[in-house]
C-alpha cells in the first residue's frame, strides 16, 4: 500500500536499542524472556519522577532561583536585615500549592490513563476464554477482538470471521485514513478458529524487535503441527494497536508488542514541559530585574564603603571603634536581601491559582460542553491558558476533526436532471427521482444509474440471521453510501458470491454474473465491472472522475454539458462526486478482450502496466448516465469556525493522512479554500524537481513572497519528504506562508510533528494543534498549544493534550473568548504584581540615601513579609479571574478583536518598563512627601516626633492605598469580587497594623511596632499625606488614561465603550478594518491578473469536486477480495465463536 511505505523512510530516527536482536515468542507457553507490559501512561509524573521533574520545572523560572539563592543568605548570621525565615517560608509554601496543582493535574491524566488500560479484552488462558483487563495482556498472548474494538496491543493475525482469514481495519487514530484496510493471515493459521484448536497450537513466532516503522515488519512463525519450514509473516498479517476491527465478527492473533514497545506508542513522545511565551517573557523580565538588584546592590556597597570611610573617624557616636563596619561583600550581600523583593515572591503561585481558576472556568463553560457525547471540554493544564490568547498558525487533522467520517449521499444528476436540489428536502424526501423513475423520459438512465450504484462496487452485503437486516460491509466510506443510497432508491445489493451479485428490485431477484473487475487506483481515477444480465448482454459499468469519463465518452452525448454544471455546482458545495458510464460489449469483443487480459494478467514483467494498457482496450466509447454527489459530514460549525479563525488572521494548515482529492474536497466544504482561489499542486517525485517548482513559484510570488496572497497550497506526504529537507525547508516555508490556506495530504504522524516544529521555530509564533486520532499525537506534543478531540472512540489524542473538547467549533470560543481574557488577564497580573513590589521595596534605595547605606530596612519585617501574601494579594487574583474588557458576544461576533492579543499588545517589553518606571514614580512622589512632610515640620503640636518604623509605616500605609486604588484604575469590570479584593487588603493592614502594635505584653518580638499603630493614625500630617500623596501618584495614570482613551483608542476600548453606552459596536468594527480590507483588495486584483488564469495540475478534477477513498495495490486485489466471500453460505467460524460466547457468557 502507498500509505504503508511513507512511514519508511522515516522510521530510522529512534529504533529500539536492541534493534539487533530478534525476538522469539513461544506459542501457548511461558516466555523465556521478560517484556514490556501493557500498560499505557501519558501523566507528566510518577510517584518516582515528581519530585526531580517538579523541581526542575518549577526552578527553570529565575524568580524561584533567586528566592531559593535569598533564603540560603538569609541563614549566613549578621548578613539579613529582614530576618532567617522572610523568603524561606513564603517560597516553601509557593513550591507547596504548585506541587498540589500539578498533582491534581496530573492524577487527571493518569484517570484517564486508566480508562484505556482498564478496557477488557479476551484472552485464551489455560485452554479457556477470559475477559482480561488490556494492562494485564502479554506477549505471546492469544487474543480473541470482536468487531468494532481497538486491537489492544500489536499483533498477528491467525483467523478470522471472514473468508481466508481476512479482515477489515480503520486505521484513522493511525495514518488519518478514511478508507478500511484488508489484513489476511497465514493459509495455514486461517483454519484456527475454535477454542481448542487454539489451544492446541505449538510452535514459536520470530519477529524482529520493537521499532518505529509503522508499516514495516518482518517475522517468521514455526508450527509444530506442520513438518514444512519456517512460513514468513509479513505487514498483512500485522494488526498495530490503535486501529479498530470494522465490518469483521471477530479475529484471533498472538500478541508480539505491548505497551510502550508497540509501534503506535514508539511514535509517540512523552508528554513535554511546555511553557507560554509569556510565562518565557516574564523570566527574560526578571532576569533584567535581577541585574538592576544587582547594579542597585554594588552602588548602594560602594557607596557605603565611601560612608563609612568618610565618617569612620569623625562620628563617634556609630561605634565604629568597637566595632569595625562589615567589609564589601557582606554589605553586597545584605543589599541584596534587603532589595531582594523587587522581584516578587508571591507571583509564581498567583499565576499558578489564576491559572487553575481559569482552566475551571474553561471546564465548566456550558458552551463549550457537548450533549451527544456528554463530554465538556477540559483543561488538561493550566500553564497555557493566555497561549490560547496567542495563536497565529493552527493545524488541523481532518478525520474526525473536520469530518465525522461519515459519507451522505446527497445529490445527484442522471439524464440532464438534479436531484436532492430541493433545500427543504433531502435526496429521499423529495421523491422526484422514484416518480421519474416511473413516467419521466429519463427513466432508463435513471434505472441503468440506480443499478450501478448498486452492482459497480466492493461491498459485501451483511445479512443478521434474526432481524434479517442487511448491512454492508465497505472498505470505502463512499462505495458504502452509494450503495446505502441505491438501497433506499428499492434497488437493494442483498448477495454476492464469488460469480454473482443479487438485486433485490422491490421483491424481484435479479442477478448479474460477474466477469472482471478492472482495480480502482490513483492514476487510473476509476473502477470498472464486466457484468452479465439475466438476458446474456454483456455490460461495463463505470465510475470515477469526470476529467477521465468524459475522456472516453462516445461522441454526440446528450446531457453532457448540463452534466459539467452539475458537477461544477456540486463542487462549489464541496461535495465529492464520481460520474457513470458504461457500454454494451458483444460476446466476440469480450472474448478477445479477455484473452488479452488475461495474457496480462498472467505476465511477469511490468504486469500492472499491463494490466493498465489491456483496460484502456476496453473502457471506451461509453454512454454517460449521470454523477454522484457525496457529503463528507462535515462537524456542526466547522465552516464558520474556520471562517471565524481566518478572519482573527489566524493560518490554518489542514495536515492529514488522507488522500489529496478527498482533502481538497473538504478544504472546499469546510470554506478553507474557495472556487475561486488558485491552488499550488506540488506532487513531485524527486528533490530535483521539487526544487525547480520551489524556486520558479517563489520567483512568480515576487515582492509578495512570505506575505498572505490569495492562494491555496496543497502538497503530498511524498512530495513533503523532499520539502522537509533541511536543503529545502526555507524555500518551503517561504511559499507556504505566501500562501492562505495549506492543505498537506498523506502525511505521516513524523511529518504532521516536523511541520508544526518547523513553523514554531523559524516564524516564531504562538502555533497550535488539533486532532482526533493516535497520529495526531506527535503534532500535538510539538505545538505550542496541543488540543485533543474527545468524545469520540479515541482517547489518545485527548490524553496527550494540553486541552480537550468534543468538537472541532468549540475552538472558536476557547481561542477568542478564554484565551483572549486569559493572556489580558495573566499580563495585568504579572505587570501590577511587578508595580505593586517596586513601589514599596525601591523605598529601601531611597532610605539608603537618607540613612549613610547602613542596610538599615524602613519597614517592620513582617509587613515584609505579609505585603505580597496578604494585604496585596487579593487584586492579583481578582484581575485575573473576573476582570474581563469585552463581553463574551463581542469577542465571539468580532474575530478582529483578537489581533491585540495575538501580537502581544498587553505583555511586552515596552509594556513592561513603563509599568516598572511608573512603579518607580509612584514610590519616589510617596517617599519625598513623607519624608519632606516629617523634615519640614515636627509630627506633632507636643513637639514629639516618630523614629523611623513611623516614617515607614506612614510610606508603607499609602503604599498599599495606592497600589490598591491602581489595581482599581486597572480594571474593565467591576463587581463584587473586585470591590471585596480592593478593600479587603486596606482593610487587612490596618487589622494587622493595630493588633501588631498592641501585642507587646503578649508577644515580646512586636516591641519595635508597639504603639505605633496609635502614632500613626493620631497624626494630622498622615492624614494630609494619604490624600495628597494618592492624588500626586495617580493624577498622572488618570490624565495619560483619559487623554489616550480620547485620541488613540484601541479597537477594543472602542468597541468596550459601544457596549457601555449599549451601541452595536458592528460599524466600529467595520470602520476599523476597512483600510486593511481596501489593502488586501488592492493586492488580490495584482494576484490575480498575474495568477488567475493559473489552472491546478488536476485542474478538472479538482474543480469539478472528485474525491474517492479506496484501498489501492492491498493483500488482495478488489476482484479477489469480492470473490472470496459467498454470503449465500453461512460463515462456520462466526456460528462457532458465537456458540462458545455464549458459552462463556452462561
Amino acid at each position: 500500500m502507498p500509505s504503508f511505505d511513507r512511514f519508511s523512510d522515516d522510521a530510522s530516527s529512534k529504533e529500539s536499542p536492541a534493534e539487533d536482536q530478534t525476538r522469539f515468542i513461544s506459542l501457548n507457553q511461558p516466555q523465556s524472556e521478560k517484556h514490556c507490559n501493557n500498560e499505557v501512561h501519558t501523566g507528566k509524573y510518577t510517584i518516582i519522577t515528581f519530585l526531580p521533574k517538579f523541581l526542575f520545572e518549577q526552578f527553570r523560572r529565575y524568580a524561584n532561583i533567586f528566592f531559593l539563592f535569598i533564603a540560603l543568605l538569609q541563614q549566613i548570621p549578621d548578613v539579613s536585615p529582614t530576618g532567617r525565615w522572610t523568603t524561606l517560608l513564603p517560597l516553601l509554601f509557593i513550591l507547596f500549592v504548585s506541587a498540589v496543582k500539578e498533582i491534581i493535574e496530573d492524577f487527571k491524566r493518569h484517570q484517564a490513563d486508566d480508562e484505556v488500560n482498564k478496557r477488557k479484552v479476551l484472552v485464551l488462558r489455560e485452554g479457556e476464554w477470559h475477559k482480561v483487563r488490556w494492562i494485564e495482556i502479554e506477549v505471546g498472548d492469544i487474543l480473541c477482538v470482536k468487531g468494532g474494538e481497538f486491537f489492544p496491543a500489536d499483533m498477528v493475525l491467525l483467523s478470522s470471521s471472514a473468508p481466508q482469514a481476512m479482515c477489515y481495519i480503520e486505521t484513522a487514530q493511525l495514518d488519518g485514513e478514511t478508507n478500511l484496510k484488508i489484513r489476511q493471515g497465514l493459509g495455514q493459521t486461517a483454519h484456527l478458529d475454535t477454542q481448542g484448536q487454539l489451544t492446541e497450537l505449538d510452535g514459536q513466532l520470530e519477529c524482529e524487535p520493537p521499532n518505529r516503522r509503522l508499516y514495516e515488519f518482518t517475522g517468521n512463525i514455526k508450527l509444530m503441527q506442520d513438518s514444512a519450514s519456517a512460513l514468513p509473516l509479513r505487514p498483512e498479517q500485522i494488526l498495530l494497536r490503535g486501529a479498530v476491527l470494522r465490518n469483521t465478527q471477530w479475529v484471533h492473533g498472538i500478541v508480539i508488542y505491548t505497551g510502550h514497545e508497540s509501534k503506535l506508542l514508539l511514535n509517540s513522545k512523552s508528554a513535554p514541559l511546555k511553557r507560554s511565551t509569556v510565562d518565557r517573557h516574564t523570566n527574560t523580565q526578571i532576569l533584567f530585574l535581577f541585574f538592576i538588584l544587582v547594579a542597585l546592590s554594588l552602588i548602594s556597597s560602594i557607596a557605603s564603603e565611601i560612608w563609612n570611610g568618610r565618617h569612620f573617624h569623625t562620628d563617634w557616636y556609630l561605634g565604629f571603634s568597637d566595632k569595625a563596619p562589615n567589609p564589601f561583600f557582606y554589605n553586597f550581600l545584605t543589599f541584596i536581601i534587603l532589595y531582594n523583593n523587587l522581584i516578587p515572591i508571591s507571583l509564581p503561585v498567583t499565576l499558578e491559582l489564576v491559572k487553575f481558576g481559569q482552566a475551571l472556568f474553561i471546564n465548566a463553560d456550558i458552551d463549550m460542553y457537548d450533549e451527544t457525547s456528554n463530554t465538556p471540554a477540559a483543561a488538561r493544564t493550566s500553564n497555557l491558558n493566555d497561549e490560547l490568547g496567542q495563536v497565529k498558525y493552527v493545524f488541523s487533522d481532518k478525520t474526525g476533526t473536520l469530518t465525522e467520517n461519515v459519507m451522505l449521499f446527497k445529490k445527484a444528476s442522471i439524464g440532464g436532471v438534479i436531484y436532492g436540489a430541493n433545500e427543504h428536502y433531502d435526496v429521499y424526501e423529495e421523491h422526484l427521482l422514484m416518480e421519474n423513475l416511473e413516467k419521466h423520459s429519463t427513466a432508463p438512465h435513471i434505472r441503468m444509474f440506480l443499478t450501478m450504484l448498486a452492482v459497480c462496487h466492493t461491498v459485501v452485503p451483511e445479512k443478521d440471521e434474526e432481524s434479517g437486516e442487511i448491512k454492508y460491509q465497505a472498505s470505502s466510506p463512499d462505495e458504502g453510501a452509494l450503495v446505502d443510497a441505491a438501497a433506499k432508491f428499492n434497488f437493494k445489493f442483498v448477495e454476492r458470491t464469488p460469480s454473482y451479485v443479487e438485486l433485490d428490485l422491490s421483491g424481484k431477484k435479479e442477478k448479474y454474473e460477474i466477469l472482471n473487475v478492472l482495480d480502482f487506483t490513483s492514476d487510473r481515477k476509476r473502477m470498472s465491472v464486466i457484468v452479465r444480465t439475466s438476458n446474456g448482454s454483456i455490460l461495463l459499468l463505470c465510475k470515477g472522475a469526470d476529467s477521465v469519463i468524459y475522456e472516453r465518452l462516445a461522441a454526440s452525448q446528450e446531457y453532457a454539458e448540463d452534466t459539467v454544471q452539475h458537477l461544477e455546482s456540486f463542487a462549489a458545495e464541496g461535495l465529492r462526486t464520481l460520474c457513470y458510464a458504461f457500454r454494451e460489449i458483444s460476446e466476440a469483443d469480450y472474448e478477445e478482450w479477455a484473452s488479452t487480459y488475461y495474457k496480462a494478467s498472467t505476465a511477469l514483467q511490468n504486469r500492472e502496466k499491463k494490466l493498465e494498457e489491456a483496460a484502456e482496450l476496453v473502457e471506451m466509447n461509453f454512454t454517460l448516465t449521470g454523477a454522484s454527489a457525496i457529503e463528507d459530514k462535515l462537524q456542526d460549525g466547522v465552516p464558520e469556525t474556520i471562517d471565524t479563525l481566518l478572519k482573527a488572521d489566524i493560518k490554518l494548515w489542514v495536515l492529514t493522512g488522507d488522500k489529496q482529492e478527498t482533502a481538497i474536497n473538504v478544504g472546499y466544504s469546510c470554506k478553507l479554500l474557495s472556487p475561486d482561489m488558485p491552488l499550488l499542486l506540488l506532487n513531485e517525485d524527486n528533490m530535483a524537481d521539487l526544487v525547480e517548482n520551489l524556486q520558479r513559484q517563489i520567483t512568480e510570488f515576487g515582492d509578495d513572497i512570505r506575505e498572505e496572497n490569495y492562494v491555496g497550497l496543497v502538497i503530498d506526504g511524498k512530495t513533503l519528504q523532499f520539502a522537509l529537507d533541511p536543503a529545502v525547508k526555507q524555500d518551503f516555508l517561504s511559499l507556504a506562508r505566501s500562501c492562505k490556506s495549506v492543505i498537506c495530504c498523506r502525511t505521516t504522524p513524523l511529518q504532521k510533528a516536523e511541520i508544526v516544529e518547523l513553523v514554531k521555530h523559524h516564524v516564531k509564533v504562538v502555533t497550535l494543534a488539533i486532532g482526533d486520532g493516535a497520529n495526531d499525537v506527535g503534532m500535538i506534543q510539538a505545538a505550542d498549544v496541543g488540543i485533543g478531540i474527545s468524545g469520540n472512540e479515541g482517547l489518545q489524542a485527548a490524553n496527550s493534550s494540553d486541552y480537550s473538547i468534543a468538537q472541532f467549533r468549540f475552538l472558536h470560543k476557547l481561542i477568542l473568548v478564554h484565551g483572549v481574557w486569559s493572556y489580558n488577564r495573566l499580563s495585568k497580573v504579572i505587570l501590577y504584581s511587578f508595580y505593586k513590589n517596586i513601589c514599596l521595596y525601591i523605598m529601601e534605595f531611597w532610605f539608603a540615601v537618607m540613612n549613610g547605606w547602613s542596610g538599615q530596612i524602613l519597614f517592620n519585617n513582617w509587613a515584609i513579609a505579609f505585603y505580597n501574601v496578604v494585604f496585596t494579594a487579593l487584586p492579583p487574583f481578582a484581575i485575573g479571574l473576573f476582570d474581563r474588557n469585552i463581553s463574551v458576544e463581542s469577542m465571539q461576533r468580532f474575530p478582529q478583536l483578537y489581533k491585540e492579543s495575538q501580537n502581544s499588545e498587553y505583555f511586552n517589553s515596552k509594556v513592561f518598563w513603563k509599568w516598572t518606571s511608573n512603579a518607580v514614580f509612584h514610590s519616589l512622589i510617596i517617599f519625598l512627601f513623607v519624608v519632606g512632610a516629617l523634615c519640614g515640620d515636627i509630627a506633632y503640636g507636643n513637639g514629639e516626633s516618630g523614629d523611623y518604623l513611623f516614617v515607614g509605616n506612614m510610606a508603607y500605609t499609602c503604599v498599599v492605598v495606592v497600589v490598591t486604588l491602581k489595581a482599581g484604575l486597572e480594571m474593565d469590570a467591576w463587581n463584587w469580587p473586585v470591590h471585596i479584593s480592593l478593600w479587603c487588603g486596606v482593610f487587612f493592614w490596618l487589622i494587622f497594623f493595630l493588633l501588631y502594635s498592641v501585642a507587646l505584653p503578649i508577644a515580646s518580638f512586636t516591641a519595635e511596632m508597639y504603639y505605633q499603630f496609635q502614632a500613626v493614625m493620631g497624626c494630622g500630617i498622615f492624614w494630609a499625606l494619604l490624600f495628597v500623596v494618592t492624588v500626586a501618584s495617580l493624577f498622572r495614570d488618570v490624565a495619560w488614561k483619559g487623554l489616550r482613551r480620547t485620541l488613540w483608542k484601541s479597537l477594543a476600548e472602542e468597541v468596550q465603550e459601544a457596549e457601555i453606552n449599549h451601541m452595536d459596536p458592528t460599524e466600529i468594527v467595520k470602520k476599523s478594518v476597512k483600510k486593511r480590507f481596501n489593502e488586501t483588495s488592492r493586492l488580490l486584483g495584482r494576484l490575480f491578473r498575474r495568477r488567475g488564469s493559473r489552472p491546478a495540475r488536476d485542474g478538472d478534477s479538482t474543480r469539478h469536486g472528485y474525491a474517492f477513498s479506496q484501498e489501492e495495490h492491498g493483500v488482495m486485489t478488489q476482484a479477489e477480495l469480492i470473490r472470496a466471500y459467498d454470503t449465500a453460505k453461512h460463515p462456520e467460524g462466526a456460528r462457532v465463536v458465537a456458540e462458545e460466547e455464549h458459552k462463556h457468557t452462561a
